[in-house]
C-alpha cells in the first residue's frame, strides 16, 4: 500500500526537514505540503539541516495550495488530532487501527470462498494508498479537514501532558505504519560468529588440561571428574570458535609462565601436531 505523509499550513521550516528524516529512516518517502507558511522551505537551510541526509526526500516533497491537491491516490486518510471532537471519524490509537487495517487487507487478498462474500464487502477492499494528515504546529488540524478522514489516530500519552512536536509524532505514526507492514529486522554490528566443533574443544580441554597440571591445579594420578565437568560447561556455554583460540591463547600462556620439568614421554600425545599431556 502506498504511503503519503500530509504537512498542512506548517509554520516552522526545521519541522518539513524532520519529518523528511523521520519517514526515510522508515522506509517511506512521499512527503507533500499544503499551503506551508515558506514558499521556498525546502531550500531553507533550517530544513536541509534538520533533514539530517534525507535530501532525496526533500527533493521529491510536492507542495501544493489545496489538500485536494494532495489526495491524488488515497483512498484511506488517517487525521493525527490530540483534541477529541464531538462529531468526526472514530478515534483510536495507530497500534490498534493498523492491526486491524492490516486484517482487512489480508482478507481483502485472500480468495472468497463459495458462498462467502466477507472478501468482497467494501470495508475490506484492498486500499491503493494511505495517507496521515499532521495539522499546523498551532492550530493543529481544522475541523473541515478532520472530517473527511476515515479515523482519527491519537498516540498514547501522559493524559497531564500531551504535547508532542509534530516531528516526534510524524516519527512515532511512521514506526507503528512500518511494523504494521512487516518491520525491519535488527542488523547487528557484528560478524556472525562460528561454533566450535567437537574437535576444536577436545584440543582446547586438552590443551587446559596441560595448563592445569603445570600450575599444580590437577593432579594427572587423581583428576577426578574435573575434566568431563569442564568438558560439560564448554558444551552448554555453545563457545564459538574465537573463543576457542582465546582459551588456547591462555594455556600456552600459563605453560610459558610456569615451567616445570619436562614430563615424561609416556605422559605426552601429539596434539594438531604438538606435544601435550594425556588426558
Amino acid at each position: 500500500m502506498h504511503t503519503r505523509f500530509i504537512l498542512i499550513n506548517t509554520s516552522h521550516a526545521g519541522n518539513v526537514g524532520a519529518a523528511a528524516r523521520a519517514i526515510k529512516t522508515m522506509g517511506f518517502d512521499d512527503l507533500v505540503l499544503v499551503a506551508p507558511r515558506w514558499p521556498n522551505v525546502l531550500r531553507r537551510e533550517e530544513t536541509i539541516q534538520r533533514a539530517s541526509g534525507a535530501l532525496d526526500v526533500l527533493d521529491k516533497c510536492r507542495i501544493v495550495d489545496t489538500l485536494d491537491e494532495a489526495l491524488d491516490g488515497i483512498t484511506h486518510l488517517c487525521a493525527t488530532a490530540m483534541t477529541p471532537r464531538d462529531f468526526g471519524p472514530p478515534t483510536t490509537t495507530p497500534r490498534e487501527h493498523f492491526e486491524a487495517l492490516s486484517k482487512k487487507e489480508l482478507l481483502a487478498q485472500t480468495p472468497s470462498a463459495p458462498g462467502n462474500d466477507l472478501a468482497s464487502e467494501p470495508a475490506v477492499q484492498g486500499q491503493q494508498g494511505i495517507g496521515f494528515l499532521f495539522g499546523s504546529e498551532r492550530f493543529g488540524m481544522r475541523n473541515e479537514d478532520v472530517y473527511r478522514c476515515h479515523v482519527c489516530l491519537s498516540i498514547p500519552s501522559n493524559p497531564s501532558f500531551g504535547s508532542l512536536n509534530i516531528g516526534a509524532a510524524l516519527q512515532v505514526i511512521a514506526y507503528e505504519w512500518r511494523l504494521a507492514l512487516g518491520g525491519f529486522g535488527v542488523q547487528s554490528p557484528f560478524a556472525p560468529s562460528h561454533l566450535a566443533d567437537a574437535a576444536q574443544v577436545t584440543g582446547m580441554l586438552t590443551h587446559l588440561e596441560q595448563s592445569l597440571v603445570q600450575l599444580g591445579f590437577l593432579d594427572p594420578a587423581a583428576p577426578k571428574k574435573l575434566m568431563p565437568r569442564l568438558n560439560a560447561l564448554f558444551n552448554r556455554a555453545q563457545v564459538t570458535q574465537e573463543e576457542i583460540h582465546i582459551l588456547r591463547g591462555i594455556a600456552k600462556a600459563i605453560l610459558q609462565q610456569n615451567p616445570q620439568l619436562p614430563a615424561r614421554s609416556a605422559d605426552l600425545v601429539a596434539i594438531d601436531g604438538k606435544p601435550v599431556l594425556k588426558g
